[in-house]
């Protein structure tokens, strides 16, 4: 009985042993027409600030396997990969992938095709070499409209069957009327959010985006979604 009872243990232990790190996270950025070369560099810096800070990195430690896989891609018509999957486990990976965002041309450019760069996003979760516990890909735009490609609800719908959950950041513009009626960020709660646990962080402005983006990585990266209190200082 004793044997049957560890043999049992052991099995619900094992898909757990082939797993090799917390989470897969794609972080797909908007490179479309309605963001210059300015944009695209606040956008990158804002993301080599936050993969690096303290808090962040705090987070990743506290995992239950204390790294995180991450790739930078920007998105367009096309799809371009700024910074390949990464492990990071401190201070040194974080900066290495930072500097790598810091360094690359832009190689994204047109319309906005977001079903593509979702299903982009999916398909570099499912060939990378890393086989993470969760799965998150992190959209972020200043549109939520889409000229080419699949749409956005068959695009969500298959990366949501696959187990992924989209959490999105959308970036507000001076004449966007905001969070309620309709702008953009109840846009993106409607469009382009899905699975466990999914949910939207604001960037007020470009000022705001590098907070925002470490705000939402650490609730990716501990697994958690917004409370009352940030909801309200989106």
């Amino acid at each position: 009985m004793r044997r049957l009872f560890l043999i049992l243990l052991l099995n619900l232990a094992a898909p757990a042993f082939a797993q090799d790190t917390d989470l897969e996270l794609v972080l797909l950025a908007d490179a479309s027409g309605s963001i210059d070369q300015r944009e695209i560099d606040f956008q990158r810096q804002g993301y080599a600030q936050a993969i690096t800070d303290p808090e962040v990195l705090a987070a990743i430690a506290n995992t239950a396997y204390g790294s995180i896989a991450v790739t930078y891609v920007e998105w367009a018509a096309n799809q371009a990969v700024v910074a390949d999957w990464t492990r990071i486990d401190g201070p040194d990976s974080a900066t290495l992938f930072a500097a790598e965002l810091l360094n690359k041309p832009r190689q994204a450019y047109g319309r906005n095709a977001i079903g593509a760069a979702l299903l982009e996003g999916l398909r570099l979760m499912d060939t990378n070499d890393f086989d993470g516990w969760r799965r998150v890909i992190d959209f972020s735009g200043d549109s939520v409209r889409s000229y080419s490609g699949p749409s956005i609800a068959e695009a969500r719908d298959t990366v949501v069957a696959a187990g992924v959950t989209i959490n999105a950041l959308p970036i507000l513009r001076p004449d966007d009327p905001g969070r309620a009626q309709g702008g953009l960020e109840a846009q993106y709660e409607a469009q382009i959010i899905g699975g466990l646990g999914a949910f939207v962080v604001t960037a007020e402005n470009r000022a705001s985006f590098a907070e925002a983006v470490k705000r939402k990585l650490i609730l990716e990266i501990s697994g958690e979604m917004p409370t009352q209190d940030v909801a309200d200082a989106r």
